[in-house]
């Protein structure tokens, strides 16, 4: 009741209920008017319109749940940095159930009230005809136990407090890559004909775990065939033949086996506190030859000659998981990308499957080099804000172009290495083709049909990692300058985390977007404008004919044309991304006094 009392007074919380549904409603009207400029229609076409809209606003809401959940339920993650809050509740006649299913249904209820908003506008697609009532609610029920599972794992995380606030934007990340890596997977078995059915098509392993993938196999029995019923047994029955109940079962299990964990080492103090005997220091800390947490003492360490960006940069690998997680990331990359080439090398992988390989992995090291980064920058002034660190720092003669320089320099310093590891892995494969193969049976180039003719182009451009560092490195900056921009200007790491995410989100899926067709439907301006998205530059590097068809279809040089205009949109769009981050920074410059007066005092 506290929870939701309190939060319905939040006007974030009213603004997000109301952007959720004025987001399915505006789908749901174009879909329909672009289904429907035909004038006359017959009752099947007005039946199909029906059905394609539903569709869309399905994986609407199944994408806007899982892009709300995880904000909902930052809270209950962030509580564990408070531990008063559960000195409150433990000295209350509340027992360990009631303290854990309160802080799960009291947050989830709030997505939940997003659900059943959103039945009245599917219920409006049945006066079209072709949307069975039973879907509308089973789409409703994949997107509930989505919510659940995602809930169960913030609050199991908050009371078994292995992690602290600053662990809400790794969470998100947590989120986003796992529907990305198992939607890939599931991408690469059907290309492979691994998935059921005579053709290779349906189902696969990934379908039953992925929400997206399961409310796929709802809305398309048909091209995403099930197996049929009495064909498997055991495991591959419920997980082929039975995709939505697994999920929907599945998550539910989950979730009831994290609360029940959950509400059995409440009251111990969570996971954290298990073991840590009369010390006072957990098993894993001893073993890892470490003091206990917050210890006074450390080794000394050479500061740079600007201590802001030194303390930016060296302030991240301050602890012993920081250190392993980014360092994991680094070797876990650069193994995946060497196993990848190695294995078309001796012919594991067909040319079609290196490729998406390649997209899939380069594309997902992109995205969370980028979440790190505006996770980092959003944080940078609005953490020393609310610890206090800031009202001393400026009690020193730092001035505030040394201090936001520092910040940028010191972050860059950090993701740095992170950026090394997309970029090494597209350097290998271009390198791979530039020997030719090394000797090996794989070839290094592909016959590619465009239109009547047939050309040959290589299956990666040799020069692809080059042209990433040019373009991925401007874009981190850019991305730490909006975060920094926004952290300067918020209460609240939250609030500033959520805001940077917004606009960086909201402004690369439309530059993205340009990028995309704009490189395949114009003529050299084309290339050069696909440099301004990272990803789009990955895809071009990848699969340069369809990326770049234009150029390599209507110039002379075809595709040396186009690897000239890339190359050259490369480096137009990183000045135009250091331009930008230069402005923005002179900008917070010129404001920093006046924000940070405006924001002292505030909690």
């Amino acid at each position: 009741m506290r929870l939701v009392s309190s939060g319905s007074r939040q006007t974030r919380h009213l603004l997000i209920r109301s952007a959720y549904l004025a987001a399915l409603i505006l789908v749901l009207l174009w879909v329909l008017w672009l289904s429907t400029l035909a004038g006359s229609l017959s009752y099947k076409q007005l039946a199909a319109a029906g059905a394609t809209s539903f569709a869309r606003i399905a994986y609407l809401q199944i994408g806007l749940i899982c892009l709300l959940s995880p904000v909902f339920m930052a809270g209950a993650i962030a509580q564990e940095a408070n531990p008063k809050t559960w000195d409150i509740l433990l000295t209350t006649p509340l027992s360990p159930t009631q303290i854990v299913l309160g802080n799960l249904l009291g947050r989830l209820f709030f997505v939940l009230a997003l659900l059943a908003a959103s039945l009245p506008l599917f219920a409006l697609t049945q006066y079209f005809g072709g949307v069975p009532g039973r879907s509308i609610f089973i789409s409703s029920l994949i997107a509930a136990c989505a919510a659940l599972l995602v809930g169960s794992i913030a609050i199991w995380l908050s009371i078994s407090r292995v992690v602290g606030k600053r662990a809400v934007f790794a969470f998100y990340i947590s989120v986003v890559t796992y529907l990305a890596i198992t939607f890939a997977i599931d991408r690469w078995l059907i290309s492979s004909g691994r998935g059921v059915g005579p053709t290779g098509q349906g189902v696969t392993w990934m379908t039953a775990i992925n929400p997206f993938l399961t409310l796929h196999a709802l809305l398309n029995p048909s091209s995403y065939v099930r197996a049929e019923p009495g064909t498997l047994s055991g495991l591959s029955s419920w997980f082929l033949g039975k995709p939505i109940t697994t999920w929907c079962t599945g998550s539910i299990l989950l979730s009831v086996i994290m609360m029940v964990f959950a509400a059995a080492t409440v009251r111990l103090g969570g996971v954290a506190g298990i073991g840590a005997g009369n010390s006072g220091i957990p098993f894993y800390r001893r073993l890892l030859h470490l003091g206990a947490k917050g210890a006074e003492h450390r080794p000394p360490r050479s500061v740079w000659h600007n201590p802001i960006a030194w303390r930016e940069a060296a302030a991240r690998n301050s602890s012993f998981g920081r250190i392993i997680a980014r360092w994991t990331f680094i070797g876990l990359g650069g193994v995946l990308g060497l196993g990848i080439v190695a294995s078309y090398h001796i012919g594991k992988l067909t040319i079609s499957e290196y490729r998406l390989a390649l997209l899939a992995t380069v594309v997902a090291e992109v995205l969370i080099t980028t979440l790190v980064a505006i996770n980092m920058s959003a944080t940078a002034v609005s953490r020393e804000r609310e610890d206090g660190t800031l009202d001393l720092l400026l009690t020193t003669p730092i001035t505030p172009k040394q201090y936001l320089a520092g910040k940028m320099r010191g972050l860059i310093a950090y993701l740095l290495p992170l950026a090394a590891v997309p970029i090494a892995t597209l350097s290998i494969a271009g390198l791979h083709v530039l020997a030719g193969g090394l000797g090996g049976s794989a070839s290094v180039t592909i016959a590619e049909k465009i239109g009547a003719r047939s050309i040959e182009v290589p299956i990666i451009l040799p020069e692809a990692g080059l042209i990433l560092a040019l373009t991925i490195v401007p874009f981190l900056a850019f991305c730490c300058v909006i975060g920094l921009q926004w952290s300067l200007r918020s209460k609240g790491t939250i609030g500033s985390v959520i805001a940077s995410v917004s606009i960086v989100g909201a402004i690369s899926v439309v530059v993205g977007l340009c990028s995309w067709q704009a490189g395949s439907q114009m003529t050299v301006i084309g290339p050069i404008l696909t440099s301004m998205s990272p990803a789009a530059v990955i895809f071009a590097a990848v699969d340069p004919v369809h990326a770049m068809l234009a150029t390599i279809n209507n110039t002379t040089g075809g595709l040396g044309t186009a690897r000239l205009a890339l190359a050259a949109g490369a480096v137009v769009a990183g000045l135009i991304y250091l331009l930008i981050v230069h402005l923005t920074q002179m900008s917070m410059v010129r404001g920093f006094d006046m924000t940070v007066r405006k924001l002292a005092g505030q909690s």
